[in-house]
């Protein structure tokens, strides 16, 4: 089914193992912050790089899986499957970084990232630039051995746990003043500190706080790539982002329709199972029929990277794919909590979980609006034959 080869179907059926050994420990995260005990959580990850589950995305050279991004989605979808973000231990390293990284910091940062021994995560969204990443105002000031950097991030995700994070600022002087420029600043530094943790509705170990960056002075070797391309490597990295969230909302999904039906097939009401009721039929036929859509989609624009499609077609499909994929899961989860009833609004049921988690899917790496806006630009300027 959908063209895969017996290579792409062994990889899925390795993650689909692997996370099922996750989803027991769900209940255990949701009561306790996201976290399970630390020696699974540790016993997890080293079964996770031992089958080649991580860093998919990553070239052999580099130490990861060289995988298409075909392969790369269906280990994501996947992930999807599991609540609470446990799925999340398969890791995909700043991808885009591989062909800008000088040879420092391949070997500082990126390489150790892609062993494991190291952890990213991205400074970009402001409070008054969410979604449309060129009304930031964070700044980049040029000194004789470096950068000086200042701004306020919010939702700097899984900032408490990592060793290094990507800062996006404007830069203010030199010839490329007014554009952006991309830094690495290490966690901890000198001027980096959290100014509060918000909470938020999902459950999981990856907190997303508010953190300020005031006069922290970085050396010239912390610039990725060029002054002034900044913006190039945040929509590189949306691009690849925008698949892989798609991805995981099949899996939640595929775990939510699986989990629904044999629910209703068991659930005895008056006069019989509750999956014999028409209304409930209707709701897992659609839930079903968009399950089908989404995935198809998905693959043939994955399968659209595979084969060096027209990068800009390719990010007009990134944005199809994350907008019907997301809004998909968060139509089916919402049919599955009705189907389970009192239960389904139970945190201890799946279908409440995925309920809280999905909806944060059409919100960020671009909301649902903003992937119209991407998909009917390119229609404008390109065509409907060029794009589907």
């Amino acid at each position: 089914m959908y063209g895969l080869s017996a290579t792409d179907v062994e990889l899925q059926r390795r993650a689909r193992a692997f996370v099922d050994d996750l989803i027991p420990y769900e209940g255990e995260a949701e009561e306790h912050g996201g976290a399970i005990d630390p020696d699974v959580d540790a016993k997890m990850r080293s079964r996770a790089r031992e089958e080649g589950l991580v860093a998919t995305n990553i070239p052999r050279e580099l130490g990861g899986g060289g995988c298409s991004m075909l392969q790369q989605v269906l280990v994501q979808e996947q992930v999807g499957r599991a609540t609470n973000a446990l799925g999340w231990m398969l890791s995909t390293p700043p991808q885009w970084w591989v062909g800008v990284a000088s040879e420092y910091q391949r070997d500082r940062w990126l390489v150790p990232t892609v062993r494991g021994d190291a952890v990213e995560c991205y400074a970009i969204t402001e409070e008054h630039a969410g979604s449309d990443v060129s009304r930031l105002r964070s700044t980049a000031r040029r000194v004789h051995d470096g950068y000086v950097l200042d701004g306020v991030k919010w939702h700097v995700t899984s900032f408490n746990e990592a060793t290094y994070t990507f800062f996006q600022a404007v830069l203010t002087d030199g010839p490329h003043a007014g554009t952006h420029a991309m830094f690495v600043v290490d966690v901890p530094s000198d001027g980096v500190r959290v100014v509060r943790v918000p909470e938020y509705s999902h459950t999981i170990a990856h907190h997303h706080p508010i953190v300020a960056f005031e006069g922290v002075v970085v050396p010239l070797s912390n610039l990725v790539g060029d002054e002034g391309s900044g913006m190039d490597y945040a929509h590189e990295w949306f691009r690849f982002e925008r698949f892989m969230v798609a991805a995981r909302c099949l899996g939640a999904a595929d775990r939510l329709i699986e989990e629904a039906t044999s629910f209703a097939a068991a659930r005895t009401v008056s006069d019989g199972p509750l999956i014999g009721h028409q209304l409930i039929q209707a709701m897992l036929a659609d839930s079903l029929t968009e399950l089908f859509a989404a995935r198809s989609l998905l693959y043939e624009a994955a399968r659209g990277v595979d084969e060096g499609r027209d990068r800009k077609v390719q990010h007009a499909q990134a944005s199809m794919a994350k907008l019907y994929a997301s809004e998909m899961a968060n139509r089916v989860a919402d049919r599955a909590v009705q189907i389970f009833g009192g239960r389904g609004y139970m945190r201890e049921n799946v279908a409440e979980r995925f309920y809280r988690e999905l909806r944060v899917e059409r919100i960020w790496e671009g909301t649902s609006e903003i992937q119209r806006l991407i998909v009917a630009s390119q229609l404008a300027k390109r065509g409907l034959r060029a794009l589907v």
